[in-house]
């Protein structure tokens, strides 16, 4: 059965884009639903996804819940387990299902900027800040890079080395300036700058013209971006990650393709 409403369960969640790219696919294919959000604090997650179960629903996790939500799930997909997080549900049989559409995602977003440097190539050694659930779908899209490695940084050391233990080439540094030292891609997946301008990595610490993503979506970019920009290094927002994990959320959810052109315009 199609699902019976659509939501984005995470805390905070007021700033979301989320609700305008789904809203504006739905409408375009014709679809019945709306997508809305719900803010739901870690002690009530339990209840709340247990009403979500009861209710048929679907839809998105986000920071703090995507590894707390991969606990609940019945089943997981193959994605998900590799990444041991969960950013898309949905009802199957009476059965919670998880999957991590955020991997996809962030391969595509970070390709995408890397073709828009010079000399087109994947990057050798990927800096990773923070050690959370979008951390986990970063290091798991990275895995499939032939020979590239990963250094995470997280303010907990202990989190971040338990992330690294889970993937091949990986390893965790417990000094920021170290991590992003010798990086030639250095990628942002905490929420660092999602309600303020403070900046995830000083500007003076990336190496010269390495390319940064910030997984963080906000309107006009986020002041990571446009500083790193200014300093001159090719930079990029979550936006093209968001758009494309969105997508791939929405064929999961109702086994229909989504217009990406009615998306982006959506945030534009």
């Amino acid at each position: 059965m199609p699902p019976s409403r659509l939501v984005l369960v995470g805390h905070p969640v007021a700033h979301s884009l989320s609700p305008r790219i789904h809203n504006a696919a739905l409408h375009a294919a014709g679809i019945p639903l709306i997508y809305t959000v719900m803010d739901v604090p870690p002690d009530q997650l339990r209840r709340v996804m247990r009403q979500l179960r009861a209710e048929n629903a679907a839809g998105n996790v986000t920071i703090p819940h995507k590894q707390a939500v991969f606990d609940l799930c019945d089943h997981r997909t193959h994605v998900a387990e590799r990444a041991g997080a969960v950013n898309t549900f949905w009802m199957q049989d009476g059965e919670l299902i998880g999957d991590n559409t955020d991997v996809a995602g962030f391969d595509f977003a970070a390709r995408e900027l890397m073709e828009s440097v010079e000399g087109d190539h994947m990057p050798e050694r990927v800096a990773i800040i923070g050690a959370g659930g979008a951390s986990a779908a970063v290091a798991t899209a990275i895995q499939a890079w032939d020979g590239t490695e990963v250094v995470i940084w997280s303010r907990n050391p202990a989190q971040a080395e338990k992330l690294s233990q889970r993937f091949e080439r990986t390893r965790a540094e417990a000094n920021l300036a170290c991590a992003v030292k010798g990086a030639d891609f250095v990628v942002n997946a905490t929420p660092m700058g999602l309600l303020n301008d403070q900046l995830p990595v000083p500007i003076e610490d990336l190496p010269r013209k390495c390319p940064v993503l910030d997984l963080v979506c906000v309107n006009g970019e986020t002041a990571w971006v446009r500083a790193a920009r200014d300093a001159g290094h090719p930079a990029s927002d979550g936006q093209p990650m968001l758009v494309e994990q969105a997508a791939r959320s929405f064929r999961r959810w109702l086994n229909v393709e989504p217009n990406r052109e009615v998306m982006w315009g959506a945030l534009r």
